[in-house]
């Protein structure tokens, strides 16, 4: 959706109040929307629902801040930020429940987001679409899915939140709902979402929520309730359309350029661009990049803020490629001093860098990158506005999510490593069952196991990993924290029942009057 311009609406609520010159004062300003006058064309409905794309274009989300919740957090990644504060929220040391950056940011961008939604959902079934009734369904469709996105974040941060379904004023006082009430109003809206959304859209609105981006993320919601046999369901839809509407690139690294993007694999993706170079502000000339490469990319280059946790990188050495080759998601996901050992056709510059020097002592020694998403392929330094779509959901993750409800739903390794064996093969892998973790398909447990790893090695750094710890039950339990402990030492820190969530912002419960309560253990 790169040619869609993202308007953002800002409608302003009139005050009424009581004074014998009340009618005087009553007059609108002819260059501010109101809800009165706004809402009453399908242009600008769909100009409504444009905005609540534009949420994405916030600090608060993937654009930004939201990667160092899920992949510095989880066993992948961690920070080495000089910035004390938000390298230690990484690492569950919680001092300030007020810390923006890496908690009130996302409740308000998140709630943003849902608001706006709101505004579509309220307004836009009184709007008469006189030449195209099917795009009025689609705009309050798209609406749902959006919101979806964002209260699906909420459950997963919080566990639990206030649950807005029209907008409300500045004067609300926000009222608690538990996590089963919100994700059974995502499942409600996923579900009606999927029946207007079309599969596809023309070239003009590539990026917009389709029918297969509704059902991906109800499977991913349904999973992490643990309701694997609805969630299969979901992902049986997106299976059925492989070839014609979805299925793998050839080229893997396709999926993270802006080379190449809203391809077959793409299921649904934030279409960023670096066309505007402001800010992120709600105005014309709002920031639209993809910010995350500049926290992540080595110091001179980025800020350096984001690494790798190097078990990964022997994860991915445990197995040769059909060619004997190493395996090319570790290079393209990876910085490491010895990759060109490894990679000998690699290329020595990242960026302006000649890596053969850079891990001296004074360099990068110790460190580990996080390459994935980078734009080293066109540019020599990172900005705030890199161009690179940000793939939510794409199909090779569809796959995996599909072969763990076989499992889940009381199938066979046989049956679901099919699924995997793509995902696989697309790299130049052998299938798993003639692979070194041959062994893992002596049982459904050990099968699981090894999807666990299959997942990482294909979708670290893409923001999925913690909510997959969740669901897998790794943090309820010591053997759980016990094996992350031994990838990343932040979880010694990890306090079983109190950090597998975050503290609700001490901002929003004070401003609540006891409509809101904090989470258990702070």
């Amino acid at each position: 959706m790169k040619n869609i311009k993202f308007s953002i609406i800002l409608l302003l609520l009139i005050l009424a109040g009581n004074s014998c010159n009340q009618d005087l004062l009553d007059i609108d300003n002819p260059n501010q929307a109101t809800n009165e006058s706004f809402w009453n064309t399908s242009e600008e409905a769909i100009a409504g629902v444009n905005a609540c794309y534009s949420s994405l274009y916030k600090e608060g989300t993937w654009m930004r801040w939201l990667s160092f919740r899920y992949d510095l957090t989880s066993d992948e990644g961690w920070s080495s930020s000089p910035w004390n504060e938000l390298a230690n929220w990484v690492k569950f040391q919680y001092a300030n429940y007020n810390f923006y950056e890496g908690n009130n940011v996302h409740m308000q961008h998140f709630y943003r987001g849902i608001f706006r939604c709101n505004q579509v959902l309220k307004f836009v079934p009184d709007i008469t679409f006189t030449t195209n009734a099917d795009r009025k369904e689609s705009v309050l469709a798209e609406a749902k899915f959006l919101r979806s996105l964002w209260y699906f974040q909420v459950v997963l941060l919080w566990e639990k939140g206030s649950l807005l379904l029209e907008p409300v004023d500045a004067g609300y006082t926000p009222k608690e709902s538990t996590g089963a009430e919100i994700y059974a109003q995502i499942e409600k809206d996923l579900k009606e979402a999927s029946e207007s959304l079309p599969e596809s859209w023309d070239a003009t609105n590539k990026g917009r929520a389709t029918k297969g981006a509704a059902k991906a993320l109800l499977a991913k919601v349904y999973m992490q309730q643990n309701k694997y046999d609805l969630a299969k369901t979901e992902l049986q839809w997106l299976i059925s359309k492989e070839g014609s509407i979805y299925g793998l690139v050839t080229n893997w690294v396709d999926n993270f350029t802006h080379l190449n993007e809203n391809n077959i694999e793409g299921v649904f993706e934030i279409q960023f661009n670096d066309v505007n170079k402001g800010g992120t502000g709600n105005n014309a000339s709002m920031a639209t990049g993809f910010q995350r490469t500049q926290f992540y990319a080595p110091g001179g280059i980025g800020w350096g803020d984001g690494k790798a946790r190097d078990w990964l990188i022997g994860e991915y050495k445990k197995e040769k490629r059909v060619d004997g080759k190493n395996d090319i998601r570790l290079y393209n996901s990876i910085l490491y001093e010895q990759y060109l050992e490894d990679f000998p056709d690699g290329d020595p510059m990242y960026y302006y860098i000649d890596t053969r020097t850079a891990w001296g002592p004074r360099g990068w020694r110790g460190s580990s990158f996080i390459r994935k998403y980078n734009t080293s392929y066109f540019r020599q330094r990172e900005d705030y506005f890199a161009p690179n779509n940000y793939r939510v959901i794409r199909y090779a993750d569809v796959l995996l999510n599909y072969a763990e409800c076989i499992i889940k739903t009381g199938g066979t390794p046989a049956e679901a490593v099919t699924h995997v064996n793509k995902v696989r093969q697309r790299v130049n892998l052998s299938k798993l069952e003639d692979s070194v973790f041959k062994d893992s398909m002596n049982s459904a447990d050990a099968f699981m196991k090894r999807l666990q790893m299959e997942r990482s090695l294909e979708l670290c750094f893409e923001g999925w990993r913690w909510a997959d710890l969740k669901r897998w039950g790794l943090l309820d339990n010591q053997a759980g924290i016990d094996e992350l402990k031994s990838r990343d030492p932040d979880f010694n820190n990890f306090v079983i029942g109190k950090h597998k969530r975050l503290p609700i912002p001490q901002i929003e419960i004070d401003n609540s009057m006891g409509g809101l309560t904090q989470n258990p253990g702070y």
